[in-house]
């Protein structure tokens, strides 16, 4: 099936299942109280006042970092609030990509004949809370790695708990989420996205060195978008394929529809990308941060342009943004290139759409992917709608 529906009930199978990952990521947190065996040695007094001094410490310096990565609501899409409805009265609501493969799979709640398999749920619940808490570390290390003060609207970790601290509770985050999976299939399949993660970032930030600069600028066309869908499947394409591969891997799914799923992903994580490059030159969705990323040359954007005249001659290790910012911003295709980016994002997300449909058992399993992906997805949409008004194509 290829077209959404607006299949009845799902929206509130949608909020259930986002209210039982809420639910356990706060069980998740509230299990962050109990200090360490070993903690209390010598006698009874001094025993108890050391175990304070260290409760505290350790409250400080971990788990407080910890709530906050994890517990970080603000600027995030999520479903609207609606009176009555699962969760309603509590924290914003964020479907995931985890339940609907649950759905997907093994059947919506009150379809006839439908027999939850208490180990199955239990093995999905335990996947969405590793890779929501994966996707928080992911935040934290990545803020520090690109210096950004800002996520979401608020104070990036780092900046509220400093640098040492930030990292220290993302790389903490990673082997809690790993640990908590427990399902060996699943925690195999994380830390296949953790590797492919971090591989990606590290090629990404070397886009900031000289060396790869000056390769890139060498490179032809062709050769330069490769390295870009490149880094992007494994920066961004992880994200998406991170929640979906877990979940399959815990219900057992067939391979030829877990790779089918994997490349659907790879698609949407590509969509994904290039509006986070696109929206760097469109102050109407870019906002104060339009026209910040010229650190590096991993924008597709600045990528696409350097088939043109080169920029200005520079220093071998001046900092790209001196040059490349003003070559960008006063280029005479930036409009169309800009278009042109922004109509092969609404493709991409349309051919990955209509691939997980492909493998959807129902139309209310495709609606519950919709309900899912477009919380993002119709951004890639307006995005296209305002550089095509701009442009006046």
């Amino acid at each position: 099936m290829t077209e959404t529906v607006d299949a009845p009930g799902v929206e509130a199978v949608v909020r259930g299942d986002a209210a039982l990952l809420e639910e356990d990521l706060a069980g998740f947190l509230g299990s962050l109280t109990v200090a360490p065996a070993g903690a209390h040695r010598g006698p009874a007094a001094s025993a108890s006042a050391s175990a304070s001094v260290y409760e505290a410490a350790l409250r400080r310096s971990l788990y407080e970092p910890v709530a906050d990565a994890v517990g970080s609501k603000v600027g995030q899409e999520a479903l609207p609030p609606a009176a009555g409805a699962p969760g309603s009265g509590r924290a914003p609501l964020r479907p995931s990509m985890v339940y609907w493969a649950y759905r997907n799979y093994r059947g919506f709640p009150d379809e006839p004949g439908h027999e939850a398999c208490a180990a199955d749920l239990a093995a999905v619940r335990r996947a969405a809370v590793a890779v929501r808490i994966l996707l928080k570390a992911a935040v934290a290390l990545d803020d520090i790695q690109d210096g950004s003060g800002i996520r979401y609207g608020e104070a990036a970790l780092h900046v509220t708990h400093g640098i040492p601290l930030a990292l220290n509770a993302g790389s903490w985050l990673i082997t809690a989420a790993l640990g908590h999976a427990a399902d060996p299939a699943v925690v195999a399949s994380l830390l296949r996205a953790v590797g492919e993660g971090l591989t990606g970032q590290a090629v990404d930030m070397s886009t900031r060195s000289p060396a790869t600069r000056a390769e890139l600028m060498a490179a032809p066309h062709a050769a330069r978008v490769e390295f870009w869908e490149a880094t992007a499947a494994l920066k961004t394409g992880t994200l998406f394929r991170m929640p979906l591969d877990a979940a399959v891997a815990a219900l057992g799914v067939a391979p030829d529809e877990r790779r089918a799923l994997d490349d659907a992903m790879r698609r949407l994580g590509l969509a994904s990308q290039l509006f986070n490059d696109l929206t760097d030159f469109v102050p109407e969705l870019g906002g104060a941060n339009t026209h910040e990323d010229f650190d590096g040359l991993g924008n597709r954007v600045c990528l696409e342009l350097l088939d043109s005249a080169p920029p200005a001659p520079h220093a071998p290790g001046e900092p790209a943004g001196p040059w490349l910012k003003p070559f960008v911003l006063g280029h005479p295709k930036l409009e169309e290139t800009l278009l042109a980016l922004a109509a092969e994002a609404v493709e991409l997300k349309r051919a990955a759409k209509e691939a997980v449909h492909a493998v959807c058992r129902s139309e209310r399993s495709a609606a519950y992917f919709d309900v899912t992906i477009e919380r993002k997805g119709h951004l890639i949409d307006r995005l296209y709608r305002t550089v095509r008004q701009r442009s006046g194509a």
